[in-house]
């Protein structure tokens, strides 16, 4: 398992990356080997703005539907086109080009209550 110390983590199995003003939020390392194959992404919520712990949109794996929980509320600029032919990107690159979507948050403090990649680690125990 891989805990990136440059994300945020939620106890959903999200995670939040920061770049400037923008965050890119994904579903975690754990989430994505405890889901297995990843066949479909739908986020529905593009332009729109998401409340903190609302759906934003769901991951299919081929045994199971997933929602996707939005860590802090802000409004969905964009999803990553490329999980649409390529939802195995979630798997093989969770952190990097399995991104799910791009949000501005409304409320950057909100990162503050998600935990680091030593507690994430902790709390899934591996």
């Amino acid at each position: 398992m891989r805990y990136p110390e440059n994300v945020k983590y939620t106890n959903d199995h999200e995670w939040v990356r920061l770049e400037g003003d923008i965050c890119f939020i994904g579903i975690t390392d754990f989430a994505q080997n405890e889901l297995g194959e990843i066949v479909y992404v739908d986020v529905t919520t593009e332009g729109q703005v998401v409340d903190r712990n609302s759906v934003f949109g769901s991951i299919e794996a081929v045994k199971t539907v997933s929602d996707m929980f939005m860590p802090a509320t802000g409004t969905v600029i964009e999803f990553n086109s490329k999980l649409e032919d390529h939802p195995e990107l979630v798997n093989d690159d969770p952190y990097g080009a399995g991104w799910i979507i791009k949000a501005q948050l409304s409320n950057l403090s909100q990162l503050d209550a998600m935990m680091g990649a030593a507690q994430y680690k902790e709390w899934v125990g591996k």
